[in-house]
Parts: C-alpha cells; structure tokens; sequence
C-alpha cells in the first residue's frame, strides 16, 4: 500500500531554551507499507525530503536546512526502512529499522498502534496507523547547538518523532 502524505503527517518536537518544545513536519514524503497478519504493518518504507521542513518559523527552517543542522545540499533525504515488525501488547507493535540521516544509518525502533481501516467512496482500501519514538540527534551527526547564559541549550538533543500514516491501496 502507498503512503497518502495527503491524509498522513510525519512530525517532531525538541526542546527550546530547555523550556518548551517545538514542533515541526516534513511536508513531503512518500513511502509504502505492506499489511501483514491482524492488520500489522510486515514492512515499512519511507522517504522524507529535508527541504520541506516545516516548524512555522521561515528563519529557523532555513538554519534546520543548513550545515549546522541536516545540510540539506548534501543529505536531501532523511529515510526508514524496517526490518522486523512485532507485537508488543494488545494495543501496540513494534516496528524496527533503520533510520538514515544526515548521511548516518542507525537502527531504531518505533512503537506504533493499528488506527484501523476502511474502504473509501472509490472503492480503495485505506488503513492507518500511528507511530512514535524518540531519537537522540547528536547519534545522526545533528551537533549544532548554543550554550545559554544560565547553563542550559538552545536545542534540546532528544527529538520525539510521531507519525499519523493513511495508506491507500
């Protein structure tokens, strides 16, 4: 099944000035799931395009792009791609792989949750998951930061990352 990146969001939130935290999306993106048995997710791909990041801060989406932080020229594309899925409980799975950015590749895993599924007015089959899990940026390369006069950082290292995906048949 095809990622709908028109009825899917791929988000993340970090910690500014160690106070509160600020989100953003990768506004394109494109990727495939394949259902395997009780509606999991058996394999998962996924492409995000660095130059769509989208944190509502003209500025700051410039200076994410630079080489201080994902170096867009040089890396375009931010990847995942699974290599195991399995039930965690009633309610979750798990989804592991491996996360390529800024030029690193490192294995994550992801907790995610069947949303559901039905079929849509045109007869395509569509179903949905979420998806979330928490990276440590200085792992892929992201070293940039700022130390603030009263001892803290500018950017938070732990970045959450949380996906709402639709897939269409």
């Amino acid at each position: 099944m095809t990622i709908d990146p028109s009825h899917s969001r791929v988000s993340f939130a970090v910690r500014h000035m160690m106070l509160s935290k600020i989100r953003g999306d990768f506004t394109q993106f494109s990727g495939t799931v394949q259902v395997g048995k009780a509606d999991l997710p058996s394999h998962v791909n996924v492409s995000l395009t660095v130059a769509s990041i989208n944190t509502n801060e003209k500025d700051r989406d410039t200076h994410l792009k630079s080489a201080d932080f994902f170096d867009e020229q040089k890396f375009p594309t931010i990847t995942f791609e699974s290599t195991n899925v399995h039930p965690d409980d009633d309610e979750t799975f798990i989804v592991h792989g491996s996360l390529t950015m800024h030029g690193i590749t490192k294995t994550i895993e992801l907790t995610g949750q069947f949303e559901g599924q039905t079929i849509d007015p045109w007869g395509k089959h569509r179903i949905a998951y979420s998806a979330w899990t928490r990276i440590n940026r200085k792992d892929f390369g992201l070293v940039w930061n700022q130390t603030l006069e009263t001892g803290g950082l500018l950017v938070g290292e732990d970045i959450d990352i949380l996906l709402d995906i639709q897939a269409v048949a």
